[in-house]
């Protein structure tokens, strides 16, 4: 069974993020890049499956700048067996990520497709839905566990209510969440392997996709600094506060 699996580079989730002065976007100079948590969880539960001897093969791509290469370097040294990097320098958004990926499923027929739920920077959760609506595929969101046999998919994903377990049928989208695993340490030798591994790069144009952005962003703004907590001596000065001061009661 082959994978596919999708990552995208953000900024680190160590990094407090700065919003450039004149509010148009996150400014992104000289700080530290990395994969998206919700990807390496997702390149770790392909590397997991194929551990357990239900893969074969295992994809990972990219798209975005040249400096891409680097965060499928890291999947590489997960574990995935080969990258393709869809270069571009153009400013990517869901719709044209999940038409990327539809033509790579076209082109490489994986049996699964697996990628976070999100990325921390957009937090826009619509890639890995709107690639299922293009393939018209079977999709498993928010997935906390993955069993795979007989051609079917279990995923326990989660929800307001708790857990929920369905079954799809292969091939599928799976979006993972962070309860799925805990990614492992990539090593130095691994890392030395990775280099050595294919890395394929292609052009939007060469996958015949229009790429260009369809919505525009106005202003970035920081969210308002929160005001300092206080202390109430007893349960009447807190009721009275909350009631003619915050006026929430």
């Amino acid at each position: 069974m082959k994978v596919l699996v999708a990552v995208k580079r953000v900024v680190d989730y160590n990094v407090k993020v700065r919003v450039k002065s004149d509010q148009s976007g996150v400014d992104i100079a000289n700080v530290k890049m990395s994969m998206n948590p919700f990807d390496e969880i997702a390149v770790e539960e392909a590397v997991r499956l194929k551990e357990a001897g239900l893969v074969t093969e295992i994809i990972a791509f990219s798209a975005g700048p040249q400096a891409c290469q680097e965060t499928l370097r890291t999947a590489l040294a997960i574990g995935a067996d080969r990258a393709i990097l869809c270069e571009t320098d153009i400013e990517l958004q869901p719709l044209a990520v999940a038409k990327l990926l539809q033509a790579i499923y076209s082109k490489e027929q994986p049996q699964l497709i697996i990628m976070g739920k999100q990325a921390i920077d957009d937090d826009s959760n619509q890639t890995g839905q709107m690639l299922a609506a293009l393939l018209n595929l079977p999709q498993a969101t928010f997935a906390s566990m993955v069993t795979i046999s007989n051609g079917q998919a279990s995923v326990t994903r989660e929800v307001d209510g708790g857990l929920e377990t369905v079954a799809v049928s292969l091939p599928a989208v799976i979006t993972t969440d962070l309860r799925l695993n805990e990614p492992r340490y990539v090593t130095l030798p691994n890392i030395m392997k990775a280099k050595k591994k294919q890395l394929d790069i292609v052009k939007p144009d060469d996958l015949g996709i229009d790429i260009t952005p369809r919505l525009k962003t106005i202003r970035v703004e920081e969210p308002p600094k929160r005001s300092a907590g206080i202390k109430v001596p007893d349960v009447a000065t807190l009721i009275d506060k909350l009631k003619n001061e915050a006026k929430v009661l």
